[in-house]
């Protein structure tokens, strides 16, 4: 059995589940908020940030596509001007080298003036440019008009959670790896959270649990309305003769009705560039290859009646992500639209990540964060790009609403009636 310091017969104060960027920043804000408060993080890999705060883009997005007044949007821009200040201060490796939104038909630039009015009501003083002044900026990437957003860059987020993990422990927050938590059980005096090997007892949890974030919800019986269903995201690294390729991060016009940014060029904190990501259906919440099918994982979708919903309504896209997938001369198209001397022998292996995506039953993607309550714990239900870039605030929205919901420090203040409201506005 894991031993743990014991606090008054728990194990915890507050058990936080899962150990990538989310929660790690909401232990590291417990800790500093209420310095008494016995935090527990179990993690089920043997680091933290193995799964999709470890398998992204590395992007400090600004904000450019998320709707005004959303907590996206709120988010971002509180978690871009954090990230850097974090970053700079604890010296995790960062870059703020900007962004370009380019277009290359007739339709992108329609949606691109859409995204521009969105820039300008989200703050973030974006520069629309013509065709001339895309080149000038960036010789190598063509179309016929672009948006610069100069607050975008890139960081090391592994690096970042790292350091927040010290950071807790330094102030008594515990961390275990390698506990895989399997079962959660709530009852009116706390909540009980059961690995292979050991059995741990909190007042109270929040759980971060990301690709697994339905199950446990499940768990402590939060009304399932959604459903998490992965998509995987390839990429592929440049050669080293293309590291000056471009300057700025380099994306596509998006199409406004999926969750996805597409297939862009990303300049990467060791130097080098990357390109992608799609997003292809995976056949495992942790499906990182075509080969990594679980047969619990597609019956559990299967089962639900959004998936076929999404299904239905985003089944042409989907197709034709996948093939480009099974394609590589279809992924290099949707490169060579806006960066044309790119060829095959370009295209290098690179690790893929794999996006928890909550679905609710229509068949809606979920465009923002879902945080839902039950009766002991609160749960991060769906936490999309740009989660990484958002960790802190998301943390600290989540200390606040621990602290609504479940007063953990009476002494200071009275318990307040106010409860955690679900959060799923697009």
């Amino acid at each position: 059995m894991t031993t743990v310091q014991h606090h008054r017969g728990y194990d915890a104060d507050v058990l936080i589940v899962g150990g990538g960027i989310v929660g790690v920043s909401t232990a590291m804000q417990l800790v500093e908020r209420y310095p008494g408060l016995s935090v527990l993080l179990l993690e089920k890999e043997a680091s933290l940030a193995a799964h999709q705060s470890g398998h992204n883009s590395g992007v400090i997005h600004a904000g450019v596509y998320y709707a005004p007044g959303s907590l996206k949007a709120e988010f971002c821009r509180q978690g871009a001007a954090a990230t850097y200040e974090f970053a700079r201060r604890h010296d995790v490796s960062v870059e703020q080298c900007g962004k370009l939104i380019v277009a290359t038909d007739d339709v992108e630039v329609e949606r691109l003036d859409v995204l521009y009015a969105r820039c300008q009501q989200n703050h973030l003083a974006p520069q629309m440019l013509g065709e001339a002044a895309l080149k000038e900026l960036e010789p190598r990437v063509v179309g016929r008009a672009a948006i610069r957003v100069a607050t975008s860059g890139i960081a090391d987020f592994p690096a970042m959670t790292a350091k927040m993990a010290q950071l807790a422990q330094e102030q008594g927050a515990q961390i275990l790896l390698n506990q895989r938590v399997d079962a959660l059980h709530e009852d009116e005096n706390g909540i009980t959270a059961e690995t292979a090997s050991s059995r741990f007892r909190a007042r109270h949890a929040i759980v971060c649990a990301g690709l697994m974030a339905d199950r446990l919800a499940k768990m402590c019986k939060v009304d399932l309305d959604f459903r998490i269903v992965p998509f995987r995201g390839e990429y592929y690294r440049l050669p080293e003769t293309k590291n000056d390729i471009v300057k700025h991060l380099v994306y596509p016009v998006p199409n406004p009705a999926l969750p996805f940014l597409g297939v862009h060029l990303t300049r990467m904190i060791g130097g080098y560039v990357t390109v992608g990501p799609n997003a292809v259906l995976a056949l495992a919440r942790e499906g990182y290859r075509w080969r990594d099918a679980n047969l619990k994982d597609l019956a559990g979708m299967a089962a639900f009646p959004g998936f076929w919903k999404m299904l239905g309504k985003h089944g042409a896209s989907g197709l034709n992500e996948m093939w480009n997938s099974l394609w590589k001369p279809g992924y290099l198209e949707l490169c060579r639209r806006y960066c044309p001397e790119l060829a095959l022998s370009d295209l290098e292996p690179y690790p893929s990540g794999v996006r928890a995506q909550a679905v609710m039953a229509d068949g809606t993607m979920v465009h923002d964060f879902l945080i839902r309550s039950s009766q002991r714990s609160l749960h991060v239900c769906n936490a999309p790009s740009p989660a990484a870039t958002s960790a802190l605030p998301i943390g600290a929205y989540l200390v606040e609403a621990f602290d609504k919901r479940f007063d953990p420090a009476p002494r200071s203040r009275p318990r307040s009636p106010h409860q955690i409201h679900d959060l799923a506005s697009g």
